[in-house]
């Protein structure tokens, strides 16, 4: 590393008026400065300059009126009740694992958030949450995977995206737990991009005199990260034709859901989601909509408290479709929407973050919001999609994320889904679970109530906590 800027960073910084970026380059050690060079080459100051404009300094706010138009979705699965309802979606589900077990189906999950809202100072994949084995989000994951590979009679790719932040810890944490059984060939980690914070003038922030204050570009990034990686290549490579996609704090996802897979391809869909009713109209969930004839996701905050609580005919929530972040895409459609020139909207947020004052040489922690980060939402390719569909999950069986400390949505409630969902599946093979009893089902047991019923004899009776898992070989 030579002992000044090289010339065309500081062109490029010139050009940008963002020459304070190298301003402690004297006071910087060599691989400090490497390392701050690398991050400079990686920002598109294009684009910044684009988002500062249209969002920082024009002084206009975007006014969102979606909320006036939205329509509860037309395209949609709600859940069957009816035996004609019922008979569908079984064939829909003999239709998903027929696409499993031709190999067109992938895998990929969003990885890339910290455990810190937890309380948790690793990757949130890394967090413990079987009720008494103590089995991570990751691991209960890769279970799923496989026992569904073993019903399939196909191995079904596995993508991870990771951060700047999870990458190489979650790296490890997979290379020294054998990616859980899984081929390593199978499973294809990728990590996302990140964007610069600026101040109000458009001013990127710097987190010390050698690293930039970054952020992830939000899970919307996830295009242009699978781009990046070569990855829609080898995709189409292997015949794969749906990509399910879902978020790592969710234990009880049905991962490759067959009968999501199977309605998705009956409607010849491009982006599929599944939502689950909301709890209230209070409930801080983004809700999917219909709006002007497009399926698309509005964000509970961009909604008025009227619009949330509006009620149809019946007295039902309008707006009642939650959004759970489980969606599946055809290939095609996300090579549509990263071809070149298409690009997801970018979102704005202002927020407190520290950083390094250039002239005292001090990082400064602020009291109040301070600088703007921008990021992309997955959801927004939703309305670019042809024959875009919805269906409706049961909730308790299927959404019980891991995303706060205490309260709702918490390990505790998450714990006590999977055990309550493990005494249903008993109950439905016959058998009972005690009160106060926890009973934990390796998914490599028992995916669904099913297999469990051809495992668990009609009288069983738990009544001490028990962890089902496959015998060893051997034992």
């Amino acid at each position: 590393m030579p002992d000044k800027v090289p010339e065309d960073v500081v062109e490029l910084l010139d050009q940008h008026g963002q020459s304070h970026l190298c301003g402690w380059w004297n006071d910087c050690t060599h691989p400090e400065r490497e390392s701050l060079i690398a991050q400079i080459r990686q920002i598109d100051f294009d684009l910044i300059g684009r988002l500062v404009a249209e969002h920082v300094k024009s002084g206009k706010t975007k006014a969102d009126d979606r909320g006036e138009r939205a329509e509860s979705p037309k395209r949609l699965e709600r859940l069957a009740r009816t035996p004609d309802e019922k008979a569908a979606q079984v064939s829909a589900h003999a239709r998903g694992l027929e696409a499993l077990s031709k190999g067109k189906v992938a895998a990929m999950v969003v990885a890339g958030g910290q455990g810190s809202r937890l309380g948790f100072d690793q990757p949130k994949g890394m967090f413990p949450i079987g009720p008494l084995t103590g089995k991570t989000l990751f691991q209960l994951h890769f279970e799923q995977l496989e026992a569904l590979t073993t019903q399939a009679g196909r191995r079904i790719p596995y993508l991870i995206m990771t951060s700047e932040a999870t990458d190489a810890e979650t790296k490890a944490y997979l290379e020294e737990n054998d990616y859980f059984g899984a081929s390593l060939h199978d499973v294809y980690i990728f990590k996302q991009g990140w964007l610069p914070a600026v101040d109000p003038d458009g001013k990127i922030l710097m987190a010390d005199k050698s690293t930039v204050a970054a952020s992830p570009d939000g899970h919307g990034g996830m295009l242009k990260a699978l781009k990046r990686a070569g990855l829609l290549d080898i995709l189409t490579d292997q015949g794969i034709e749906h990509v399910y996609y879902h978020q790592v704090d969710n234990p009880t996802a049905i991962l490759c859901d067959p009968t999501l897979i199977g309605l998705h391809e009956k409607h010849r869909s491009e982006m599929t989601t599944k939502v689950v009713a909301k709890a209230s109209a209070e409930e801080k969930m983004g809700v999917v909509v219909d709006v002007d004839g497009r399926t698309q996701i509005i964000e509970y905050s961009d909604l008025s408290p009227e619009q949330q609580a509006a009620t149809d005919e019946d007295g039902e929530l309008k707006l009642w479709a939650g959004n759970t972040a489980i969606h599946v895409f055809s290939r095609p459609f996300l090579e549509r929407v990263t071809a070149e020139g298409a690009d997801l909207p970018y979102h704005l947020a202002h927020k407190k973050v520290g950083y390094f004052d250039q002239d005292s040489g001090h990082v400064v922690t602020p009291e109040e919001p301070n600088a703007y980060k921008f990021e992309q939402f997955i959801f927004d390719a939703l309305p670019e999609a042809e024959n875009a569909l919805v269906v409706e999950a049961d909730r308790a069986r299927e959404f019980n994320p891991v995303k706060n400390a205490e309260g709702g949505d918490s390990p505790a409630t998450a714990k006590a889904a999977l055990n309550r969902i493990a005494a249903e599946w008993v109950a439905e093979a016959g058998g009972r679970v005690n009160e106060g009893v926890t009973v934990e089902i390796s998914p490599l047991y028992a995916r669904d109530e099913e297999t469990l019923a051809s495992k668990v004899s009609p009288g069983t009776i738990f009544k001490e906590d028990t962890v089902l898992e496959p015998e060893e070989e051997g034992s």
